[in-house]
């Protein structure tokens, strides 16, 4: 009786064992599965920079007839041509985008953090209304406000200067950012607030002194955010920069296009190559804030 019991209680072990393993395995294979298919899709949304880089290096003659993603020719003429190709160097453009891309960080970093401790942290009247106005404004688009905008600008005198895309953005006009804030700030404590306020400090150390150090996640997907898309940004520059002198990456690539004779799609597909170096170096330094600002302001 005793050994058929043992008998048993080794088969049930077995047929345990080899559930388990071949639930492990399925699992295996599942994660596999989904792998395959993360990588798949990686490299269809790379394809279009695969293409581009690829592109770059082969003979402005190869670019539309090779078909493949490695070049059979590799030259850097393209760099070279595309360098020199406009009224200016293209340094002169870079120079000219980072200007304003560094001006409009600036700008929202002050003014957003400032708007997002008031909506957070003090009272005043109508708080709710002016908070419900400010996320009415993300729904316009660029479209709508474009042309007030330019009128406004026109008789301020700073059509063809940096004004226009600097200025506005120390009004903490770019209301996602004030709200990207106040959702940061409302999940640290007000204990640090109380405390601070104990030992005499105003709302202007709290903001300094607690606040800024604590949302330094926020700050850093707010900087990230407006240098991509300030740097990427055409239509607004193409509008109050009418001086080539004045133009910035956008529209000096749009530049290398002419739709009435020939378009230099090789320079073109260089110097563009190159304008997204900023954008990978800004990304990559913050890039650890931005992950943690995003997840804990609920934004995943």
């Amino acid at each position: 009786m005793t050994t058929e019991v043992k008998t048993d209680s080794t088969t049930r072990a077995g047929l345990n064992d080899t559930v388990l393993a071949r639930a492990l395995l399925a699992l295996r294979g599942k994660k596999l599965l989904i792998h395959l298919g993360l990588i798949l899709f990686g490299l269809v949304m790379l394809y279009p920079l695969l293409w581009m880089i690829s592109s770059s290096l082969k003979p402005e003659g190869l670019i539309f007839r090779e078909q493949g993603l490695i070049p059979t020719s590799v030259t850097g003429q393209n760099f070279a041509d595309g360098w020199n190709a406009l009224s200016s160097p293209f340094s002169h453009y870079l120079l000219n985008s980072l200007i304003i891309t560094g001006g409009a960080v600036l700008g929202n970093l002050t003014a957003c953090s400032l708007a997002a401790y008031a909506f957070a942290r003090m009272e005043f009247p109508l708080k709710r209304f002016w908070f419900a106005l400010m996320l009415g404004s993300i729904m316009l688009p660029l479209q709508v406000v474009i042309v007030p905008q330019y009128i406004l600008f026109k008789q301020l005198d700073w059509i063809n200067t940096f004004y226009p895309l600097i200025v506005p953005k120390f009004l903490a006009t770019d209301a996602f950012f004030v709200f990207l804030m106040v959702q940061f700030i409302r999940t640290l404590p007000r204990d640090l607030d109380e405390a601070a306020r104990i030992d005499g400090a105003g709302h202007w150390r709290i903001f300094s002194r607690i606040i800024i150090p604590l949302s330094l996640p926020a700050l850093a997907t707010t900087a990230i955010f407006t240098f991509i898309w300030t740097w990427n940004d055409f239509l607004s520059q193409l509008i109050f920069l009418t001086d080539p002198d004045k133009h910035t990456v956008p529209v000096a690539l749009r530049t290398f296009l002419d739709s009435t004779g020939q378009s230099a799609w090789g320079p073109m597909f260089a110097m563009s190559v190159l304008s997204l170096g900023p954008i990978f170096g800004f990304f990559l330094a913050g890039q650890k804030y931005l992950v943690r600002g995003v997840a804990i302001t609920g934004l995943k």
